[in-house]
């Protein structure tokens, strides 16, 4: 083999093998940002459960206090019919 073929040889052997370093970066990389960004959505939807968790009891007892307010309010108009008759 003559020296320009052998050199011309092991600059595409050293091209191939930055190459394959490089693809292997960009895989690591994007495999990253995957699990990232899975993680990411398992948080934001994982605290908004949390979120209801933590709230569920408020909302209960208000939606109680207007159930309430709805009936007194019904009875009140009731009793004002019951005036005017």
């Amino acid at each position: 083999m003559d020296p320009e073929s052998k050199k011309l040889l092991e600059d595409t052997y050293r091209l191939a093998e930055d190459n394959n370093k490089m693809l292997h970066s960009v895989r690591r990389s994007m495999r990253i940002g995957r699990i990232m960004t899975i993680i990411y959505w398992v948080l934001i939807i994982g605290s908004a459960f949390g979120a209801y968790y933590f709230v569920q009891p408020y909302l209960t007892q208000l939606i109680e206090v207007y159930g309430g307010t709805k009936t007194n309010f019904q009875n009140f108009g009731s009793m004002l019919k019951s005036f005017s008759n």
